[in-house]
Protein backbone atom coordinates (compact mmCIF):
# COMPACT_ATOMS: atom_id res chain seq x y z
CA UNK A 1 0.00 0.00 0.00
CA UNK A 2 1.21 3.49 -0.90
CA UNK A 3 -0.03 7.03 -0.40
CA UNK A 4 -0.78 9.11 -3.47
CA UNK A 5 2.04 11.47 -2.42
CA UNK A 6 4.51 8.58 -2.46
CA UNK A 7 3.28 7.49 -5.89
CA UNK A 8 3.40 11.06 -7.20
CA UNK A 9 7.01 11.33 -6.07
CA UNK A 10 7.82 8.05 -7.81
CA UNK A 11 6.19 9.33 -11.01
CA UNK A 12 7.95 12.70 -10.67
CA UNK A 13 4.60 14.48 -10.86
CA UNK A 14 2.40 16.37 -8.39
CA UNK A 15 -0.87 15.78 -6.58
CA UNK A 16 -3.04 18.22 -4.65
CA UNK A 17 -2.23 18.52 -0.95
CA UNK A 18 -5.68 17.35 0.16
CA UNK A 19 -5.15 14.10 -1.78
CA UNK A 20 -1.65 13.31 -0.56
CA UNK A 21 -2.61 10.93 2.23
CA UNK A 22 -5.02 8.78 0.20
CA UNK A 23 -4.01 5.15 0.60
CA UNK A 24 -3.81 3.05 -2.59
CA UNK A 25 -4.00 -0.71 -2.10
CA UNK A 26 -4.34 -2.02 -5.68
CA UNK A 27 -3.95 -1.03 -9.32
CA UNK A 28 -5.51 -2.20 -12.59
CA UNK A 29 -5.81 -1.29 -16.28
CA UNK A 30 -9.35 -2.66 -16.54
CA UNK A 31 -12.16 -0.45 -15.29
CA UNK A 32 -14.38 -3.48 -14.73
CA UNK A 33 -11.89 -4.92 -12.22
CA UNK A 34 -11.73 -1.81 -10.04
CA UNK A 35 -12.75 -2.07 -6.41
CA UNK A 36 -12.41 0.13 -3.34
CA UNK A 37 -8.88 1.46 -2.86
CA UNK A 38 -7.76 1.04 -6.47
CA UNK A 39 -5.64 3.25 -8.68
CA UNK A 40 -7.03 3.10 -12.22
CA UNK A 41 -4.27 3.20 -14.85
CA UNK A 42 -5.75 4.70 -18.04
CA UNK A 43 -3.51 3.99 -21.04
CA UNK A 44 -3.94 4.92 -24.68
CA UNK A 45 -5.27 1.94 -26.65
CA UNK A 46 -5.31 0.99 -30.31
CA UNK A 47 -8.93 2.13 -30.70
CA UNK A 48 -9.87 4.05 -27.57
CA UNK A 49 -8.10 5.65 -24.63
CA UNK A 50 -8.50 3.95 -21.28
CA UNK A 51 -9.55 7.24 -19.71
CA UNK A 52 -12.83 6.89 -21.61
CA UNK A 53 -13.74 4.23 -19.03
CA UNK A 54 -12.80 6.30 -16.00
CA UNK A 55 -16.44 6.96 -15.01
CA UNK A 56 -16.99 3.24 -14.53
CA UNK A 57 -13.74 2.96 -12.58
CA UNK A 58 -14.77 5.81 -10.25
CA UNK A 59 -18.23 4.32 -9.71
CA UNK A 60 -16.63 1.03 -8.66
CA UNK A 61 -14.34 2.61 -6.08
CA UNK A 62 -11.25 3.99 -7.81
CA UNK A 63 -9.56 6.57 -5.57
CA UNK A 64 -7.27 8.05 -8.25
CA UNK A 65 -6.28 7.79 -11.91
CA UNK A 66 -2.83 7.39 -13.46
CA UNK A 67 -2.84 8.66 -17.05
CA UNK A 68 -1.20 10.88 -19.66
CA UNK A 69 -2.09 14.36 -20.94
CA UNK A 70 -4.68 13.01 -23.39
CA UNK A 71 -6.26 10.97 -20.62
CA UNK A 72 -6.32 14.00 -18.35
CA UNK A 73 -8.25 15.95 -20.98
CA UNK A 74 -10.75 13.11 -21.34
CA UNK A 75 -11.27 13.12 -17.57
CA UNK A 76 -11.99 16.85 -17.70
CA UNK A 77 -14.51 16.33 -20.52
CA UNK A 78 -16.32 13.80 -18.31
CA UNK A 79 -16.27 16.32 -15.42
CA UNK A 80 -14.67 13.74 -13.18
CA UNK A 81 -13.37 15.21 -9.96
CA UNK A 82 -10.78 12.62 -8.98
CA UNK A 83 -7.11 12.91 -8.00
CA UNK A 84 -5.00 12.31 -11.10
CA UNK A 85 -1.34 11.44 -11.61
CA UNK A 86 -0.37 12.75 -15.04
CA UNK A 87 2.79 11.39 -16.67
CA UNK A 88 4.22 11.60 -20.22
CA UNK A 89 4.12 7.80 -20.77
CA UNK A 90 2.01 5.59 -18.51
CA UNK A 91 3.66 2.33 -19.61
CA UNK A 92 7.09 3.72 -18.78
CA UNK A 93 6.18 4.12 -15.11
CA UNK A 94 3.43 1.51 -14.70
CA UNK A 95 5.72 -1.33 -13.61
CA UNK A 96 7.47 0.71 -10.94
CA UNK A 97 4.15 2.09 -9.63
CA UNK A 98 2.61 -1.39 -9.52
CA UNK A 99 5.63 -2.84 -7.73
CA UNK A 100 5.53 -0.05 -5.16
CA UNK A 101 1.82 -0.55 -4.43
CA UNK A 102 2.39 -4.26 -3.78
CA UNK A 103 5.49 -3.72 -1.65
CA UNK A 104 8.16 -4.51 -4.28
CA UNK A 105 7.62 -8.29 -4.04
CA UNK A 106 10.57 -9.25 -6.25
CA UNK A 107 12.97 -7.68 -3.78
CA UNK A 108 12.49 -10.84 -1.69
CA UNK A 109 11.23 -13.28 -4.36
CA UNK A 110 14.01 -14.79 -6.49
CA UNK A 111 12.74 -14.37 -10.04
CA UNK A 112 14.25 -16.19 -13.02
CA UNK A 113 13.26 -14.92 -16.46
CA UNK A 114 13.58 -16.90 -19.69
CA UNK A 115 13.44 -15.32 -23.12
CA UNK A 116 13.97 -16.55 -26.66
CA UNK A 117 11.73 -17.67 -29.51
CA UNK A 118 11.31 -21.36 -28.72
CA UNK A 119 11.64 -23.49 -25.61
CA UNK A 120 10.61 -21.00 -22.92
CA UNK A 121 7.69 -23.07 -21.68
CA UNK A 122 9.60 -26.35 -21.60
CA UNK A 123 12.52 -24.74 -19.79
CA UNK A 124 10.13 -23.20 -17.25
CA UNK A 125 8.62 -26.61 -16.56
CA UNK A 126 12.10 -28.11 -16.15
CA UNK A 127 12.97 -25.44 -13.59
CA UNK A 128 9.67 -25.78 -11.74
CA UNK A 129 10.02 -29.56 -11.63
CA UNK A 130 13.62 -29.36 -10.42
CA UNK A 131 12.74 -27.12 -7.47
CA UNK A 132 9.56 -28.95 -6.51
CA UNK A 133 11.25 -32.36 -6.61
CA UNK A 134 13.86 -30.96 -4.22
CA UNK A 135 11.11 -29.85 -1.82
CA UNK A 136 11.17 -26.13 -2.61
CA UNK A 137 8.18 -23.88 -3.23
CA UNK A 138 8.06 -22.27 -6.67
CA UNK A 139 5.80 -20.15 -8.84
CA UNK A 140 5.67 -20.30 -12.64
CA UNK A 141 4.26 -17.79 -15.15
CA UNK A 142 4.05 -18.47 -18.87
CA UNK A 143 2.21 -19.58 -21.99
CA UNK A 144 0.31 -22.39 -20.28
CA UNK A 145 -0.76 -20.07 -17.47
CA UNK A 146 0.39 -19.35 -13.93
CA UNK A 147 1.02 -22.01 -11.31
CA UNK A 148 1.85 -21.64 -7.64
CA UNK A 149 3.34 -24.87 -6.30
CA UNK A 150 1.74 -26.71 -9.20
CA UNK A 151 -1.74 -25.25 -8.74
CA UNK A 152 -3.18 -23.16 -11.63
CA UNK A 153 -3.90 -19.46 -11.17
CA UNK A 154 -5.98 -17.82 -13.96
CA UNK A 155 -4.09 -15.42 -16.25
CA UNK A 156 -4.63 -14.31 -19.87
CA UNK A 157 -1.20 -13.42 -21.25
CA UNK A 158 2.17 -15.20 -21.50
CA UNK A 159 3.51 -12.26 -19.49
CA UNK A 160 0.67 -10.48 -17.64
CA UNK A 161 0.40 -6.69 -17.69
CA UNK A 162 2.51 -4.99 -15.02
CA UNK A 163 -0.25 -4.56 -12.37
CA UNK A 164 -1.34 -8.20 -12.73
CA UNK A 165 2.26 -9.42 -12.72
CA UNK A 166 3.22 -7.54 -9.56
CA UNK A 167 -0.01 -8.69 -7.88
CA UNK A 168 0.92 -12.29 -8.76
CA UNK A 169 4.39 -11.84 -7.33
CA UNK A 170 2.89 -10.39 -4.15
CA UNK A 171 0.56 -13.37 -3.90
CA UNK A 172 3.53 -15.71 -4.25
CA UNK A 173 5.46 -13.81 -1.60
CA UNK A 174 2.52 -13.87 0.78
CA UNK A 175 2.24 -17.65 0.31
CA UNK A 176 5.92 -18.02 1.28
CA UNK A 177 7.02 -18.84 -2.27
CA UNK A 178 10.72 -18.08 -2.51
CA UNK A 179 11.42 -18.70 -6.21
CA UNK A 180 9.56 -17.93 -9.40
CA UNK A 181 10.31 -18.71 -13.03
CA UNK A 182 8.64 -16.86 -15.86
CA UNK A 183 8.65 -16.64 -19.62
CA UNK A 184 9.59 -13.15 -20.77
CA UNK A 185 8.20 -12.31 -24.18
CA UNK A 186 9.50 -9.60 -26.48
CA UNK A 187 6.11 -7.88 -26.20
CA UNK A 188 6.47 -7.80 -22.42
CA UNK A 189 9.92 -6.23 -22.64
CA UNK A 190 8.80 -3.59 -25.16
CA UNK A 191 5.49 -2.76 -23.49
CA UNK A 192 6.87 -2.43 -19.98
CA UNK A 193 5.01 -5.42 -18.54
CA UNK A 194 8.11 -6.59 -16.66
CA UNK A 195 9.28 -3.15 -15.58
CA UNK A 196 9.54 -3.04 -11.80
CA UNK A 197 10.59 -6.71 -11.71
CA UNK A 198 13.96 -7.59 -10.22
CA UNK A 199 15.31 -10.49 -12.27
CA UNK A 200 18.01 -12.29 -10.32
CA UNK A 201 18.75 -14.64 -13.24
CA UNK A 202 17.94 -14.25 -16.93
CA UNK A 203 18.19 -16.93 -19.62
CA UNK A 204 18.37 -16.60 -23.41
CA UNK A 205 17.59 -19.67 -25.50
CA UNK A 206 17.52 -18.83 -29.22
CA UNK A 207 16.02 -16.55 -31.86
CA UNK A 208 14.15 -17.39 -35.05
CA UNK A 209 11.44 -15.70 -37.08
CA UNK A 210 8.33 -14.79 -35.15
CA UNK A 211 6.32 -11.70 -34.20
CA UNK A 212 7.39 -9.68 -37.25
CA UNK A 213 3.90 -8.19 -37.17
CA UNK A 214 5.04 -6.43 -33.98
CA UNK A 215 8.78 -6.00 -34.63
CA UNK A 216 9.81 -4.53 -37.95
CA UNK A 217 12.93 -6.66 -38.40
CA UNK A 218 14.76 -9.56 -36.80
CA UNK A 219 17.26 -7.05 -35.41
CA UNK A 220 14.41 -5.19 -33.71
CA UNK A 221 13.11 -8.50 -32.34
CA UNK A 222 16.56 -9.33 -30.99
CA UNK A 223 16.93 -5.86 -29.47
CA UNK A 224 13.70 -6.41 -27.53
CA UNK A 225 15.01 -9.69 -26.10
CA UNK A 226 18.32 -8.02 -25.29
CA UNK A 227 16.63 -5.66 -22.82
CA UNK A 228 16.83 -8.50 -20.29
CA UNK A 229 20.64 -8.44 -20.57
CA UNK A 230 21.39 -4.75 -21.18
CA UNK A 231 22.58 -2.83 -18.14
CA UNK A 232 20.72 0.44 -18.80
CA UNK A 233 17.42 -1.05 -20.02
CA UNK A 234 15.62 -0.93 -16.68
CA UNK A 235 14.84 -4.66 -16.91
CA UNK A 236 18.35 -6.09 -16.80
CA UNK A 237 18.94 -9.30 -14.85
CA UNK A 238 21.69 -9.70 -12.24
CA UNK A 239 23.17 -12.88 -13.77
CA UNK A 240 22.79 -14.31 -17.26
CA UNK A 241 22.72 -17.77 -18.80
CA UNK A 242 23.13 -17.75 -22.58
CA UNK A 243 22.65 -20.62 -25.02
CA UNK A 244 25.30 -20.09 -27.70
CA UNK A 245 24.01 -22.65 -30.19
CA UNK A 246 23.09 -19.98 -32.77
CA UNK A 247 24.51 -16.66 -33.95
CA UNK A 248 21.95 -14.74 -31.92
CA UNK A 249 23.20 -16.45 -28.79
CA UNK A 250 26.75 -15.39 -29.60
CA UNK A 251 25.55 -11.80 -30.00
CA UNK A 252 23.60 -11.96 -26.73
CA UNK A 253 26.70 -13.28 -24.97
CA UNK A 254 28.59 -10.16 -26.08
CA UNK A 255 25.82 -7.91 -24.75
CA UNK A 256 25.60 -9.72 -21.41
CA UNK A 257 29.38 -9.63 -21.04
CA UNK A 258 29.51 -5.91 -21.82
CA UNK A 259 26.80 -5.36 -19.19
CA UNK A 260 28.97 -7.03 -16.54
CA UNK A 261 26.59 -9.94 -15.96
CA UNK A 262 29.35 -12.59 -15.81
CA UNK A 263 27.32 -14.80 -18.19
CA UNK A 264 27.23 -18.59 -17.98
CA UNK A 265 27.08 -20.37 -21.34
CA UNK A 266 25.30 -23.56 -22.40
CA UNK A 267 25.54 -25.42 -25.69
CA UNK A 268 24.65 -28.66 -27.43
CA UNK A 269 27.04 -28.04 -30.33
CA UNK A 270 30.20 -26.37 -29.01
CA UNK A 271 32.33 -25.89 -25.90
CA UNK A 272 30.52 -24.03 -23.13
CA UNK A 273 30.27 -23.87 -19.35
CA UNK A 274 27.52 -26.49 -19.60
CA UNK A 275 27.74 -28.70 -22.68
CA UNK A 276 26.04 -31.90 -23.82
CA UNK A 277 27.41 -34.94 -25.58
CA UNK A 278 25.45 -36.86 -28.26
CA UNK A 279 21.93 -37.93 -27.39
CA UNK A 280 21.00 -41.59 -27.13
CA UNK A 281 17.35 -41.93 -28.15
CA UNK A 282 15.35 -44.86 -26.81
CA UNK A 283 12.36 -46.55 -28.51
CA UNK A 284 9.94 -45.03 -25.98
CA UNK A 285 10.96 -41.50 -27.00
CA UNK A 286 13.11 -40.77 -23.96
CA UNK A 287 16.76 -39.81 -24.34
CA UNK A 288 20.00 -39.62 -22.38
CA UNK A 289 23.24 -37.72 -22.85
CA UNK A 290 26.32 -36.79 -20.86
CA UNK A 291 26.44 -33.25 -19.51
CA UNK A 292 29.74 -31.56 -18.70
CA UNK A 293 29.55 -28.91 -15.97
CA UNK A 294 31.77 -25.83 -15.41
CA UNK A 295 33.94 -27.86 -13.03
CA UNK A 296 34.59 -30.43 -15.74
CA UNK A 297 32.46 -33.05 -14.00
CA UNK A 298 30.43 -35.33 -16.26
CA UNK A 299 26.95 -36.50 -15.33
CA UNK A 300 24.12 -38.22 -17.16
CA UNK A 301 21.00 -36.30 -18.16
CA UNK A 302 17.78 -38.28 -18.64
CA UNK A 303 14.95 -36.56 -20.48
CA UNK A 304 11.47 -38.09 -20.69
CA UNK A 305 11.01 -36.60 -24.18
CA UNK A 306 12.88 -36.55 -27.50
CA UNK A 307 14.44 -33.59 -29.30
CA UNK A 308 17.95 -32.19 -29.28
CA UNK A 309 16.39 -28.78 -28.69
CA UNK A 310 15.05 -30.16 -25.42
CA UNK A 311 18.61 -30.96 -24.39
CA UNK A 312 19.39 -27.26 -24.87
CA UNK A 313 16.33 -26.38 -22.79
CA UNK A 314 17.46 -28.78 -20.05
CA UNK A 315 20.99 -27.33 -20.00
CA UNK A 316 19.49 -23.86 -19.61
CA UNK A 317 17.35 -25.07 -16.71
CA UNK A 318 20.26 -26.82 -15.01
CA UNK A 319 22.49 -23.75 -15.26
CA UNK A 320 19.79 -21.40 -13.98
CA UNK A 321 18.82 -23.52 -10.99
CA UNK A 322 22.48 -24.05 -10.05
CA UNK A 323 22.90 -20.26 -10.04
CA UNK A 324 19.83 -20.16 -7.81
CA UNK A 325 21.51 -22.56 -5.37
CA UNK A 326 20.13 -25.99 -6.31
CA UNK A 327 22.71 -28.79 -6.70
CA UNK A 328 22.82 -30.36 -10.16
CA UNK A 329 22.02 -33.82 -8.79
CA UNK A 330 18.70 -32.54 -7.43
CA UNK A 331 18.00 -30.63 -10.65
CA UNK A 332 18.52 -33.75 -12.77
CA UNK A 333 16.15 -35.77 -10.59
CA UNK A 334 13.37 -33.23 -11.06
CA UNK A 335 13.89 -32.83 -14.81
CA UNK A 336 13.74 -36.62 -15.28
CA UNK A 337 10.07 -36.65 -14.27
CA UNK A 338 8.76 -33.52 -15.97
CA UNK A 339 5.57 -33.45 -18.04
CA UNK A 340 5.13 -30.49 -20.40
CA UNK A 341 1.61 -30.20 -21.89
CA UNK A 342 1.46 -29.90 -25.68
CA UNK A 343 5.20 -30.17 -26.22
CA UNK A 344 6.00 -33.34 -28.21
CA UNK A 345 3.12 -34.86 -26.27
CA UNK A 346 2.51 -38.43 -27.36
CA UNK A 347 -1.02 -39.75 -27.67
CA UNK A 348 -1.02 -43.53 -27.39
CA UNK A 349 -4.14 -45.66 -27.61
CA UNK A 350 -2.33 -48.80 -28.61
CA UNK A 351 -1.91 -47.89 -32.30
CA UNK A 352 1.12 -49.13 -34.24
CA UNK A 353 2.35 -45.67 -35.24
CA UNK A 354 3.39 -42.52 -33.38
CA UNK A 355 0.90 -39.68 -32.81
CA UNK A 356 2.29 -36.44 -31.40
CA UNK A 357 0.77 -33.06 -30.48
CA UNK A 358 3.15 -30.10 -30.39
CA UNK A 359 2.92 -26.32 -30.00
CA UNK A 360 5.31 -25.60 -32.90
CA UNK A 361 3.83 -22.57 -34.67
CA UNK A 362 6.87 -20.83 -36.13
CA UNK A 363 9.16 -21.94 -38.95
CA UNK A 364 12.22 -23.01 -36.96
CA UNK A 365 10.13 -24.90 -34.41
CA UNK A 366 8.19 -26.71 -37.15
CA UNK A 367 11.44 -27.73 -38.86
CA UNK A 368 12.97 -28.91 -35.58
CA UNK A 369 10.01 -31.08 -34.59
CA UNK A 370 9.81 -32.62 -38.08
CA UNK A 371 13.53 -33.40 -38.02
CA UNK A 372 13.18 -34.99 -34.60
CA UNK A 373 10.29 -37.24 -35.61
CA UNK A 374 12.07 -38.20 -38.83
CA UNK A 375 14.92 -39.48 -36.71
CA UNK A 376 12.57 -41.67 -34.67
CA UNK A 377 10.74 -43.50 -37.44
CA UNK A 378 11.49 -45.76 -40.37
CA UNK A 379 8.13 -45.05 -41.97
CA UNK A 380 6.36 -41.96 -43.28
CA UNK A 381 5.40 -38.68 -41.61
CA UNK A 382 2.12 -36.78 -41.79
CA UNK A 383 1.96 -33.17 -40.59
CA UNK A 384 -1.27 -31.33 -39.75
CA UNK A 385 -0.57 -27.61 -39.46
CA UNK A 386 -2.10 -24.18 -39.97
CA UNK A 387 -1.21 -20.59 -39.13
CA UNK A 388 -2.81 -18.07 -36.80
CA UNK A 389 -4.76 -15.09 -38.03
CA UNK A 390 -3.94 -11.50 -37.06
CA UNK A 391 -0.34 -12.51 -36.45
CA UNK A 392 2.96 -12.40 -38.37
CA UNK A 393 1.78 -13.20 -41.91
CA UNK A 394 5.33 -13.38 -43.30
CA UNK A 395 6.00 -16.71 -41.58
CA UNK A 396 3.03 -18.55 -43.13
CA UNK A 397 4.68 -19.46 -46.43
CA UNK A 398 7.91 -20.40 -44.64
CA UNK A 399 6.01 -22.77 -42.37
CA UNK A 400 4.34 -24.27 -45.43
CA UNK A 401 7.70 -24.80 -47.07
CA UNK A 402 9.19 -26.45 -43.97
CA UNK A 403 6.27 -28.85 -43.65
CA UNK A 404 6.13 -29.66 -47.36
CA UNK A 405 9.80 -30.55 -47.57
CA UNK A 406 9.87 -32.53 -44.32
CA UNK A 407 6.64 -34.54 -44.48
CA UNK A 408 5.21 -37.21 -46.74
CA UNK A 409 1.70 -35.86 -46.21
CA UNK A 410 1.04 -32.25 -45.29
CA UNK A 411 -2.54 -31.35 -44.42
CA UNK A 412 -2.99 -27.58 -44.25
CA UNK A 413 -5.75 -26.68 -41.84
CA UNK A 414 -7.06 -23.89 -39.66
CA UNK A 415 -5.29 -22.80 -36.49
CA UNK A 416 -6.84 -19.75 -34.80
CA UNK A 417 -8.12 -17.66 -37.75
CA UNK A 418 -9.31 -14.89 -35.43
CA UNK A 419 -10.66 -12.04 -37.59
CA UNK A 420 -9.06 -13.19 -40.87
CA UNK A 421 -10.57 -15.33 -43.61
CA UNK A 422 -9.37 -18.89 -42.87
CA UNK A 423 -9.13 -19.81 -46.56
CA UNK A 424 -6.81 -16.84 -47.18
CA UNK A 425 -4.50 -17.98 -44.39
CA UNK A 426 -4.43 -21.54 -45.71
CA UNK A 427 -3.67 -20.25 -49.21
CA UNK A 428 -0.66 -18.33 -47.87
CA UNK A 429 0.64 -21.49 -46.18
CA UNK A 430 0.04 -23.51 -49.35
CA UNK A 431 1.92 -20.95 -51.45
CA UNK A 432 5.03 -21.79 -49.46
CA UNK A 433 4.79 -25.45 -50.42
CA UNK A 434 5.32 -24.52 -54.05
CA UNK A 435 8.87 -23.47 -53.19
CA UNK A 436 9.69 -27.15 -52.74
CA UNK A 437 10.45 -29.04 -56.00
CA UNK A 438 7.53 -31.27 -56.98
CA UNK A 439 9.57 -34.45 -56.72
CA UNK A 440 10.61 -33.58 -53.14
CA UNK A 441 7.29 -32.17 -51.98
CA UNK A 442 4.85 -33.89 -49.65
CA UNK A 443 1.36 -34.76 -50.77
CA UNK A 444 -0.63 -31.59 -50.01
CA UNK A 445 -4.21 -31.51 -48.80
CA UNK A 446 -6.13 -28.38 -47.83
CA UNK A 447 -8.81 -29.11 -45.19
CA UNK A 448 -10.11 -26.19 -43.16
CA UNK A 449 -11.96 -28.30 -40.58
CA UNK A 450 -9.16 -29.07 -38.12
CA UNK A 451 -10.88 -32.13 -36.65
CA UNK A 452 -11.42 -33.59 -40.12
CA UNK A 453 -7.80 -32.82 -41.03
CA UNK A 454 -6.61 -34.75 -37.97
CA UNK A 455 -8.90 -37.68 -38.76
CA UNK A 456 -7.58 -37.88 -42.33
CA UNK A 457 -3.97 -37.90 -41.11
CA UNK A 458 -4.74 -40.71 -38.66
CA UNK A 459 -6.60 -42.70 -41.34
CA UNK A 460 -3.58 -42.32 -43.65
CA UNK A 461 -1.07 -43.69 -41.14
CA UNK A 462 0.36 -47.20 -41.38
CA UNK A 463 2.56 -49.21 -38.99
CA UNK A 464 5.88 -47.43 -38.35
CA UNK A 465 4.59 -44.01 -39.46
CA UNK A 466 4.19 -40.84 -37.40
CA UNK A 467 1.47 -38.19 -37.31
CA UNK A 468 2.36 -34.71 -36.04
CA UNK A 469 -0.45 -32.29 -35.16
CA UNK A 470 1.27 -28.96 -34.67
CA UNK A 471 0.54 -25.34 -33.86
CA UNK A 472 -1.82 -25.38 -30.88
CA UNK A 473 -0.24 -27.77 -28.39
CA UNK A 474 -1.72 -27.22 -24.94
CA UNK A 475 -4.47 -24.86 -26.15
CA UNK A 476 -8.06 -25.91 -25.51
CA UNK A 477 -9.82 -23.40 -27.73
CA UNK A 478 -9.94 -22.30 -31.36
CA UNK A 479 -10.64 -18.61 -31.97
CA UNK A 480 -12.80 -18.01 -35.03
CA UNK A 481 -13.99 -14.45 -35.44
CA UNK A 482 -14.67 -13.17 -31.95
CA UNK A 483 -15.68 -16.54 -30.54
CA UNK A 484 -13.50 -19.17 -28.86
CA UNK A 485 -14.74 -22.69 -29.55
CA UNK A 486 -13.58 -25.61 -27.43
CA UNK A 487 -10.88 -27.49 -29.32
CA UNK A 488 -8.17 -29.65 -27.82
CA UNK A 489 -5.79 -31.32 -30.29
CA UNK A 490 -5.04 -34.13 -27.83
CA UNK A 491 -8.73 -34.88 -27.37
CA UNK A 492 -9.36 -34.92 -31.12
CA UNK A 493 -6.32 -37.11 -31.77
CA UNK A 494 -7.46 -39.53 -29.06
CA UNK A 495 -10.93 -39.73 -30.59
CA UNK A 496 -9.49 -40.27 -34.08
CA UNK A 497 -7.20 -43.03 -32.81
CA UNK A 498 -10.08 -44.83 -31.12
CA UNK A 499 -12.06 -44.63 -34.37
CA UNK A 500 -9.04 -45.89 -36.28
CA UNK A 501 -8.61 -48.85 -33.95
CA UNK A 502 -12.32 -49.70 -34.13
CA UNK A 503 -12.33 -49.54 -37.93
CA UNK A 504 -14.51 -46.42 -38.15
CA UNK A 505 -11.93 -44.32 -40.04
Amino acid sequence: MQTLKELADLCETTISADSSDIQISDITLRSGDVDDGYLFAALPGQRVHGASFASEAVSKGALAVLTDETGSQLLAEQSLDIPTLVVPDVRAILGAVSAAIYGCPTDTLLVMGITGTSGKTTTSYFIESAFRAAGHSVGMIGTTGTRINGRPVPTSLTTPEAPDLQRLFAKMRDKDIHRAVMEVSSHALCLGRVSGTHFRIGGFLNLSQDHLDFHETMDDYFAAKAKLFTCDSGTCCDRAVICVDDEWGQKMLEIATASGLDPVTVSTVTTADYSAGPSQLKPDGTQTCVVTTPSGEETELFLPMPGRFNVANALMAIAMVELAGLPISEALAGIANVVVPGRLERVDKGQDFIAVVDYAHKPAAVAAVIEELRGEIDGRLAVVLGAGGDRDASKRAIMGKEAAQGADLFIITDDNPRSEDPATIRAAVEAGTEQVPAEERAEIRNIGDRAQAIREAIAWAQPGDAVLVAGKGHETGQKIGGTIHHFDDCEVVEDALLRYLSGDL
